[in-house]
């Protein structure tokens, strides 16, 4: 293959020249648009599946397929960011509406049980065009000193080596050799079927399955494994293993893992034992560099006011359009913080009472649990020990390799 040259889906050779030709769905719902006759069942799914199969880039050994879900945060942000900058108006409404669009994909691909690239990308490139704008906007006015952008840089690589310490194996548990092949074949339809929506594969489950066959825990796919004395363990059909106590079924990623806390989208994985920690490390390491970088841009664009006060009013903002695109980037950083903040402040009172989302959504299906906090926390009262002792708990998540049993060993 060409640089410009690539498999389709059907296995047949293309060209990307031909992106806009051959696509007899899009020509017939085109014809029947413009005569006002309905649609073909599924005709739109069709169509999605061939634009997204045809979206795809040159390189050395053929076109690579680009994930439709990556382009939206790249494109969209920076136009609405910038056109939000231009009047105080335009700024409240689409600073109004993007939370609102963000929700509302996200209840569509939590419906349809469909993984996706969309959210991660858009946390990842945020962060990146905020430093940006940062760098290009802010710092130049001679406010800021090189130790503090020093600060808010060290922020945010420790934030990042942490999202990568969080994307890893979140505690999967092995799956026997029988039901692989049949669970990576559903899989990779489903990712075909869902490309169109953004669907990521199963690449990383898949590389995590393989180093949780390797060398972790191989016992929980048997039967006869072994567990603490008062622990529950439960049977998965769709994994075909006998689960430990406190771990779940991932209908997202397909898999069952350890003390499963819930499927983040923000990451693309989910949060269990084996990551749990550098999840919370990451959403602290963001609050604390966000809101120092909102501090710091706040008290260049808004000199002489608190930071709070000049977040609601600040006279001179829109002045002149860099200090009308600092602030218009600061409030949607102090959107994103907000939500972020309350997800971080959730997971700190389920530590606290050593209760997984998981366990609290099961607790509220069956009525067996106790609200507290306003109904911020949901006490199981199964594994709270206290304070101390759940936060010691959970310190030492994955710390300690899983036992296995003496079938295995032998």
């Amino acid at each position: 293959l060409c640089c410009c040259e690539y498999v389709d889906r059907r296995g047949e050779r293309n060209h990307l020249a031909a992106c806009c030709c051959d696509c007899q769905d899009l020509d017939e719902s085109c014809e029947r648009w413009l005569t006002c006759k309905s649609l073909p069942p599924g005709a739109l799914e069709r169509i999605a599946d061939t634009v997204a199969d045809r979206v795809r880039v040159p390189w050395f050994a053929g076109a690579v397929k680009v994930n439709v879900s990556l382009v939206p945060p790249l494109v969209l942000l920076p136009v609405f960011l910038h056109v939000a900058a231009l009047h105080f108006l335009l700024g409240l409404v689409i600073l109004t509406s993007l939370p609102v669009v963000v929700l509302w994909y996200y209840y569509l691909t939590h419906r349809r049980k469909e993984r996706t690239l969309f959210f991660l990308s858009l946390g990842l490139f945020s962060l990146g065009y905020m430093y940006y704008v940062f760098l290009q906007e802010v710092v130049p006015r001679g406010h800021v000193g090189y130790s503090q952008v020093v600060t808010l840089t060290c922020g945010l690589v420790l934030m990042l080596a942490a999202l990568s310490r969080a994307k890893k194996d979140p505690g999967y548990l092995p799956i026997s050799a029988s039901n692989k092949k049949s669970l990576h074949q559903s899989l990779s339809s489903e990712s075909v079927r869902g490309s169109s929506n953004g669907l990521h594969g199963i690449t990383t489950s898949g590389a995590a399955s393989g180093r949780a066959v390797n060398g972790e825990a191989k016992g929980y796919s048997r039967i006869s494994v072994e567990e603490a004395e008062g622990a529950k363990k439960d049977w998965c059909a769709k994994c075909q293993l006998v689960r430990p106590a406190r771990a779940g079924h991932c209908r997202l990623c397909g898999r069952c893992v350890r003390r499963l806390d819930h499927h983040c989208v923000w990451i693309n994985s989910c949060v269990g034992e084996q990551n749990h920690r550098a999840f919370i490390l990451a959403l602290s390491c963001f609050m604390l560099t966000a809101v120092y970088g909102i501090t710091l841009t706040l008290h260049t664009v808004c000199r002489g006011r608190t930071p709070f006060v000049a977040l609601f009013y600040c006279p001179g903002a829109y002045s002149d359009y860099s200090s009308a695109l600092s602030f218009t980037c600061v409030w949607y950083c102090a959107i994103v913080t907000a939500g972020m903040g309350y997800i971080l402040l959730i997971q700190l009172l389920n530590i606290s009472y050593n209760v997984t989302e998981r366990e609290a959504r099961l607790a509220l299906r069956d009525n067996t649990g106790r609200r507290f906090l306003g109904g911020l926390v949901i006490d199981t009262g199964q594994y709270n020990r206290g304070f101390l002792c759940n936060w010691g708990h959970f310190l030492s998540l994955g710390s300690s390799p899983p036992q296995r049993s003496a079938e295995d060993i032998v």
